[in-house]
Order: C-alpha cells, then sequence, then structure tokens
C-alpha cells in the first residue's frame, strides 16, 4: 500500500458543520457553498478542537441559519472592538474569539447551570 492520502483523510467531517443540500446547481446558477466575497469578508465561523469536543459531547447540532446567525453576532463584537465573547443563543451558549471568528467552547442548556463565565470581554444575545 502506497503513502499516499484520500481527500477524506485529510479533510475530515468537521463537527457542528452542516453539508449543503446537495443538489446539482443548474447552468449559471451559483452552488450552496460559501459565496467568495462572504470568504473574503471573513464570515465564516470556526470551531475549535475543544468545542468540537463540548458540541459532540452534549449533542449540540448547528444548522446553516444559526451558524449565520453566530456569525452575525461575531461581527457585531468586532464593531464593538470585543476580543473574547460570550454568545447567548436560544439555549446555547459560546465562547468566541472575535479576533479569529473561532468559538473555544460551546455549551447546552444544561451545562450553563451555575456556570461562570470568566475570561470574557462582552456577552452577545442572539435572538
Amino acid at each position: 500500500m502506497s503513502g499516499r492520502q484520500t481527500i477524506g483523510q485529510m479533510f475530515p467531517h468537521r463537527v457542528g458543520y452542516v453539508p449543503p443540500k446537495q443538489i446539482p446547481p443548474k447552468s449559471g446558477t451559483p452552488t450552496s457553498a460559501p459565496a467568495f466575497q462572504d470568504v473574503l469578508d471573513g464570515h465564516i465561523v470556526k470551531f475549535s478542537h475543544h468545542a468540537e469536543q463540548r458540541l459532540t459531547q452534549r449533542g449540540i447540532r448547528l444548522e446553516p441559519e444559526q451558524l449565520h446567525r453566530l456569525g452575525g453576532a461575531i461581527d457585531k463584537a468586532a464593531s464593538k472592538g470585543a476580543k473574547d465573547s460570550l454568545v447567548l443563543f436560544q439555549d446555547m451558549a459560546f465562547i468566541v474569539n472575535v479576533k479569529n471568528r473561532t468559538v473555544v467552547t460551546a455549551m447546552d442548556g444544561a451545562s450553563m447551570n451555575d456556570h461562570v463565565f470568566t475570561q470574557i470581554d462582552s456577552t452577545i444575545l442572539v435572538k
């Protein structure tokens, strides 16, 4: 067997990522991948390894709309000069490094009970 890796080995499925619907695009229509301008503008939300583990452990699954709203919350935090923010979203909480647009950890409603959030400089409530 050769030492070659397949694409699946090099880029494993990421927890918290919901793949786009696999509908073949019609000619001349954009695909469901993120728009090029969105990538340039940094609207992509990343998850640290620790956050991915917490999402899996706590059974948290984010839909594309929720990821979009989380990205919007990060944009608001960045516009106010925030560095590390607590994003409260429905019955979930995320600690986000704003500069890197990276979710550092994630909690569900049960995990937030009696929890003290430290090392944050802002909080965003997402409705």
